[in-house]
């Protein structure tokens, strides 16, 4: 039985659940703006995208359904009013709730009460902090033996995003991935057939972890210099922005393989992920454009993977590249890397430990018989899985305001929809009905592309080029500073501002930056406010 609800929401949720059929609004082209892109929903694919998955929602909708959501899911002309539905950009699950601390923290409002009460008991497990075995607490057993942090909570601030180290050394909610590229035909062959996404160091595996339980050392410490660098702006104003390098100290275990590149990357908010995993891979698809056909300079590409839940290639919509195919494999793989947790789905229970770490792998697990043959036996990774799918999104805020509604203009003029695409509507056969059939805004296309090389790590995972990232939605991002005391984007946290993470844009992001740079200041300023309302 689903709980009660009040008026308000049982009148949104009957919104959401019956689309409205706007008006075809009269197009025009707007500069770099690759709107034909965003109409093309439900069609066939460009060429060289992968076979085998779905390239329309004809199992999922009707006709009538799909040129419903084909209707409402096209970007707007009219930047005189806000949108229908606009608020509520995370459907009718949005979380109308104060804005605080908590904003991002707070279950999805239509989920039922029973629901609630399980995302409680995955937030208790989110929070909860592990330790090394053997202990008393036999349920908590299993931390490490080499570690980042001891709970997800701590890396995910108020299940926000991370933010760099200060003062050069040492990690907060950053960590650095190890790995390097194919070098021979049979690691070429398995990159081919999705069987791995890149090959981790030798001896430090897939990620540096700068801690351990006692009586092990960590890895080493991740250092950060940053180099300041001036942007002089068409109206003479000058931004500086800092360029980050990366290297390691006190290496406990010898040196790196000369072949191993390192990747920081900073914790991404949570919020959403429940609604992105229900997106149509046939919507998402169609946003691909690999060989640029339509000259637009935007060529955004999925990485396709194997989900190693099931085995099958699909699509990668999770993580700074687009590495992992659903909720439970990001997290099964996150317990493992950063904790040290084994999970039915990740069955490592000495953690990202490698064959050269002996002393390491002559380290206790945390396996207790009676709760199962892993440390986070099913009942935990489904709690954490299920909070996870159901972190609300919160409201959005002044979107009628004059400033905001220019920025919108100015957001979509300048071309930032081409990879930041403002709308979708989840599929109608989703497992939970709290996220079925959702108007949803994400501002993201969840495809891979290329950013120049200011932004390049140099580091493949899967199909994803070292130059190559997954376009982060950017619902929430105005509330980055409320929720974790600290402005701080990109996959890096390099930027402190949301101007110097436009401006770091390269590649096929170069225009949409060179136009930023060159309007007005007015200008900018309404991009920014409405950056800051979503």
């Amino acid at each position: 039985m689903r709980r009660p609800v009040d008026s308000s929401r049982r009148s949104r949720q009957a919104r959401n659940d019956g689309l409205p059929l706007p008006k075809t609004p009269r197009y025009r082209i707007y500069r770099g703006a690759s709107l034909l892109l965003a109409i093309t929903l439900a069609t066939s694919t460009s060429a060289g995208e992968p076979a085998g998955l779905p390239t329309s929602r004809h199992n999922d909708l009707t006709p009538r359904d799909q040129a419903r959501v084909l209707a409402v899911t096209r970007p707007t002309t009219d930047f005189a009013k806000p949108e229908p539905f606009e608020l509520m950009q995370g459907g009718a699950g949005t979380s109308e709730k104060d804005i605080n601390r908590d904003a991002f923290s707070q279950p999805s409002a239509n989920i039922t009460f029973e629901e609630e009460g399980t995302f409680r008991l995955g937030n208790a497990l989110f929070r909860k902090n592990w330790v090394s075995s053997p202990s008393s607490t036999q349920a908590s057993d299993g931390l490490g033996p080499l570690f980042n942090e001891r709970a997800c909570q701590n890396c995910h601030l108020k299940d926000g995003r991370g933010r760099p180290p200060e003062g050069g050394i040492g990690s907060t909610s950053i960590f650095l991935r190890l790995a390097r590229d194919a070098s021979n035909a049979e690691e070429k062959a398995a990159l081919a057939d999705q069987k791995v996404l890149n090959f981790p160091d030798p001896v430090y595996g897939s990620q540096l972890q700068d801690l351990a339980v006692p009586g092990l050392k960590g890895e080493g410490r991740m250092r950060v210099v940053y180099i300041g660098e001036k942007v002089k702006l068409a109206d003479g104003a000058v931004v500086s922005l800092r360029k980050p390098g990366y290297s390691i100290e006190d290496l406990a275990y010898g040196p790196l393989d000369p072949r191993t590149t390192l990747s920081p990357r900073l914790t991404p908010p949570m919020i959403g992920l429940g609604l992105i995993e229900q997106i149509a891979s046939a919507d998402i698809l169609s946003h691909s454009d690999p060989d640029d056909r339509d000259g637009d300079g935007i060529s955004g590409r999925p990485n396709i993977v194997r989900d190693e839940l099931s085995g099958a290639v699909t699509l990668g919509r999770f993580g700074w590249k687009a590495q992992a195919a659903s909720i439970r494999q990001q997290t099964a793989d996150a317990f493992a890397g950063d904790i040290g947790i084994s999970t039915p789905e990740v069955p490592k229970h000495w953690g990202d430990c490698t064959e050269a770490q002996k002393d390491c792998l002559a380290m206790p697990n945390g396996v207790q018989e009676r709760l199962g043959t892993v440390e986070a036996p099913p009942p935990v990774i489904d709690l954490v899985t299920f909070y996870s799918q159901n972190l609300a999104v919160p409201a959005r805020r002044d979107i009628g305001e004059p400033d905001v509604l220019a920025g919108k203009r100015q957001f979509y003029e300048m071309g930032c929809i081409s990879c930041h695409t403002p709308k979708f509507v989840t599929m109608r056969g989703t497992p939970n009905k709290a996220q079925a059939f959702q108007l949803i805004w994400p501002y993201s296309d969840f495809l891979l592309h290329d950013m120049g090389e200011g932004l390049a790590d140099g580091q493949r995972v899967g199909e994803a080029s070292g130059s190559e990232w997954r376009t982060p939605p950017l619902w929430g991002i105005g509330l980055t500073a409320t929720v974790n005391g600290n402005s701080f984007y990109l996959h890096d946290g390099r930027a402190r501002t949301l101007a110097e993470a436009i401006l770091w844009h390269g590649g096929e992001g170069q225009k949409a930056r060179d136009r930023f740079a060159g309007a007005a200041a007015a200008d900018r300023d309404a991009l920014i406010k409405f950056l800051e309302s979503l």
